[in-house]
């Protein structure tokens, strides 16, 4: 008998979805692997194109001043720019020390800061419908594993969702694979679904990869096609039906520098700061979680979860 894992990434339509159709199939990759790619959500390739030609000119061509304007000064606060190497997902995760060879530009539902007019009112619409595709994944993702969350699915699809624009430029030698592996450390995140839409490498590498089965599979960009992971919180709020993957960012070998900058659009649906989960399961589930107690909140949980370092590159 062959018992090689599967480590197929699947792809579900949400028409379908929604219809009940291929339900015993989602249900089972929301158990084994928690990621799968999404058609059929209405966010198209000139959505993110929008979004993204906004953001990159301000990377590349925004002064230090208008981009110290944008800079939060509050590491729990993911709002405006984050500069190359401000963050450390390996120092968060207690992994490592070395940054994220990316950087950023952040929005929530409130205290937003926005360099120009027109990148408020093309990131507050991209917002707009991420938000509403992500509370739709969400809704399928309870109603495939049974779950009515306290307070209602509604109430919980209602949440604190934050938008997260990366861009990972070209890496420098010395944070090339054979020096550095990984522009991101391997991580969960602590959502309830992530929605992502990426551009690929140029030059055909692959950067994003999920564990499945043991193994760090590719997760190549997709036209027309949003990747969906599932998060922590989902985890949680299901019982321990559903699986948070692990997942990094990985750096291109010397021969494939050029040509491996890329950039990456992440919606995390966080559920409210009040929401309330078990520790022991989040302990059991294999989570970084040093809390005690049986129950504990969200904002408990994030609270000391940061960590940004600030160098002269944030500017």
């Amino acid at each position: 008998m062959d018992h090689t894992t599967d480590t197929t990434v699947p792809t579900f339509d949400l028409a379908d979805l929604q219809e009940g159709r291929n339900r015993d199939a989602f249900r089972a990759c929301l158990a084994e692997k928690g990621v799968f790619y999404l058609t059929g959500s209405s966010l198209t390739e000139s959505d993110l194109k929008s979004a993204k030609d906004v953001a990159v000119d301000f990377f590349e061509h925004g002064t230090p001043e208008q981009k110290r304007s944008v800079t939060s000064q509050v590491p729990t606060q993911r709002r405006g720019f984050t500069g190359l190497e401000s963050e450390s997902t390996a120092s968060i995760t207690n992994t490592g020390s070395y940054t994220d060879y990316s950087m950023c530009y952040s929005m929530g539902l409130a205290d937003n800061v926005f360099p120009t007019e027109d990148f408020r009112q093309t990131w507050t619409q991209y917002f707009g419908r991420m938000y509403d595709a992500s509370r739709e994944v969400a809704r399928q993702v309870l109603l495939a594993t049974g779950t009515e969350p306290e307070g209602g699915v509604e109430a919980f699809v209602d949440c604190d969702p934050l938008l997260r624009f990366r861009y990972f430029p070209e890496v420098p030698a010395h944070r090339s694979s054979e020096e550095e592996p990984l522009r991101m450390a391997p991580h969960y995140d602590l959502s309830s679904v992530t929605l992502i839409q990426q551009t690929p490498c140029p030059n055909g590498f692959v950067s994003l990869q999920v564990e499945v089965g043991g193994t760090f599979v590719d997760l190549p960009a997709r036209p027309d096609s949003v990747l969906v992971f599932c998060g922590a919180i989902a985890t949680l709020v299901t019982g321990g039906l559903v699986k948070a993957p692990r997942h990094h960012v990985a750096a291109p070998g010397r021969e494939l520098i050029e040509g491996s900058g890329r950039t990456s659009s992440v919606f995390f649906m966080r559920p409210n700061a009040d929401f309330s989960f078990s520790v022991p399961l989040a302990k059991e589930c294999g989570f970084d979680i040093s809390l005690d107690g049986e129950t504990a909140t969200f904002q408990d949980w994030i609270g000391g979860n940061y960590v940004n370092i600030r160098t002269e590159k944030a500017s």
